[in-house]
């Protein structure tokens, strides 16, 4: 497995950020089509297929971390983290993920897809 770690720069608010990256409604609006949260268990559904991930930790306006339910590798997680530059008044997302090593071009080419829906979303 290759751990891959992606940033990218946002136009928005921690706060709004935030709210889409943890909150059922927010994910719903850019990563599937519906969420679903039950305790620390968050149940995606994309065109009908269900994926459930832990919740292995959150702090406000700060990360999210998420492992799948049914990966055996308890160090593999997605993880969405919120960086605000002082300097620059920029707000970035890092995006942390793992992949199969002959997958990683793949995985990076579905996070730009979803990260692109969310700056339309946010207008960023």
């Amino acid at each position: 497995m290759t751990r891959i770690e992606i940033e990218y720069i946002l136009n928005s608010s921690p706060r709004i950020l935030f709210d889409r990256l943890s909150t059922e409604t927010g994910l719903s609006e850019w990563f599937a089509d519906e969420v679903f949260i039950n305790d620390n268990i968050y149940t995606f559904v994309w065109e009908g297929v269900e994926e459930t991930a832990e919740l292995l930790g959150i702090k406000d306006l700060d990360y999210i971390r998420f492992r799948w339910t049914d990966c055996e590798n308890e160090e593999v997680y997605f993880e969405f983290k919120i960086q605000n530059h002082e300097l620059t008044n920029e707000v970035s997302l890092i995006v942390t993920d793992f992949a199969i090593n002959d997958e990683r071009e793949e995985v990076i080419e579905l996070w730009e897809t979803q990260i692109n829906n969310l700056k339309y979303l946010i207008g960023a």
